[in-house]
């Protein structure tokens, strides 16, 4: 399996339950909000719910990927008025699994947007 190729079809898909099987289980997320990254499959599902349904206009336009296998998707999508730009970076474990998901996001004000929309979402 490569956890990248089959999280971005499910990112283009829009099937979260696809999007998890790419995900080792000690799967590692560094968020562009927190310090410490958000650990476990079951955490990463959570925050993934949340932006599947925040994200609009959310299209990957770039892959990267390097000979030791990371990739790099960059996207462009809106928080409400808001356009931003992001990139997932994703290194993969032996097996093809993500083991971690590193995610950047600018302009500030619509990474402060996100975050606030991200919050909201996983209080309800």
């Amino acid at each position: 399996m490569n956890g990248a190729k089959e999280f971005r079809c499910g990112v283009e898909a829009r099937d979260l339950d696809r999007m998890m099987t790419a995900f080792a289980a000690e799967a590692r997320l560094f968020s562009p909000a927190h310090w410490k990254p958000l650990e476990g499959r079951e955490v990463i599902q959570a925050l993934l719910s949340v932006l599947l349904q925040t994200f609009e206009d959310f299209e990957y336009t770039d892959e990267l990927t390097s000979a030791e296998g990371t990739t790099a998707l960059i996207f462009s999508a809106r928080v409400g008025k808001l356009e931003l730009q992001g990139l997932d970076l994703i290194r993969l474990s032996s097996e093809g699994l993500i083991t971690e998901f590193t995610v950047m996001v600018r302009p500030f004000s619509a990474l402060e947007a996100l975050m606030a929309r991200v919050t909201e979402g996983l209080m309800a």
